[in-house]
C-alpha cells in the first residue's frame, strides 16, 4: 500500500534515478554539455518567469478539465489516493520538485533530443497512465496533457531546461494541492458547527 513515506521516497528516487540516467545518456549519446542543457541560452530569471506563467496557466486549465462532470469518478479516484497519503504542503512541494527536476532532466534533457518533442510527450503521458484506451475519461485528460508536455518540450528548446523544470513543478504543486483538498463528490461531507 502506498503511504506518505513511500511516496516521498519514490519522489527522491525519481530525482536521483532519472537525474543520473539523464546524465549518463547526455554524456554518452549527445554532443551537449550537461550543465548547458540545464541552464540553456536564456537568463535564469527569464526562465523562471516563463516556467511559472506556463505552469500555472496550464495547471488551472487542467484542473478545469478534471472538474468537468464526466471526470467525477476519475477525479474522486485520484483525490482519494492523494488524500490517503496525508501530505503536508511541504511534502507536495518536495514531491513536485523531485518530479519536475528528475523527469525533465530525463525526458526533455536526455530523451527528447534523441526521440523528438511529440514522441517523448506521448511516451511521458502514457507512462503516467493518462492515455488509456479502456478509459476514455482519463484519455481526454491525457490528450490535453500530451499537448501540455509537448509545450514543455518547446520551452526546453526555446528557453532552457530550467523553464521546463519550473513549469512541471508548478503544475504538480497546483494539481496535487487541489486533489489533496478536494471535496469528494458522493462522499459524506464533514460535519460543521454553526457556532
Amino acid at each position: 500500500m502506498l503511504n506518505r513515506s513511500t511516496f516521498i521516497n519514490l519522489a527522491l528516487l525519481t530525482l536521483f534515478g532519472f537525474g543520473l540516467a539523464a546524465y549518463f545518456i547526455i554524456n554518452t549519446y549527445t554532443q551537449q554539455d550537461f550543465w548547458q542543457i540545464i541552464t540553456g541560452e536564456k537568463e535564469w530569471y527569464f526562465q523562471l518567469g516563463i516556467g511559472l506563467a506556463y505552469g500555472l496557466l496550464v495547471a488551472i486549465i487542467g484542473w478545469m478539465i478534471i472538474k468537468m462532470p464526466f471526470q467525477k469518478a476519475t477525479k474522486n479516484k485520484y483525490a482519494q489516493l492523494i488524500q490517503s497519503l496525508d501530505l503536508r504542503i511541504s511534502d507536495i512541494i518536495l514531491v513536485s520538485f523531485c518530479a519536475g527536476v528528475g523527469e525533465e532532466l530525463f525526458f526533455r534533457g536526455a530523451i527528447q533530443p534523441l526521440a523528438g518533442i511529440w514522441f517523448t510527450a506521448i511516451i511521458f503521458v502514457a507512462l503516467h497512465g493518462y492515455l488509456n484506451p479502456f478509459n476514455w475519461q482519463i484519455s481526454i485528460y491525457g490528450l490535453y496533457m500530451t499537448m501540455i508536455i509537448a509545450g514543455i518540450g518547446y520551452l526546453k528548446i526555446h528557453f532552457g531546461l530550467a523553464s521546463s523544470m519550473i513549469a512541471h513543478t508548478v503544475i504538480d504543486i497546483y494539481l496535487l494541492y487541489k486533489l489533496n483538498n478536494e471535496y469528494l463528490e458522493g462522499e459524506p461531507q464533514p460535519e460543521t458547527s454553526d457556532i
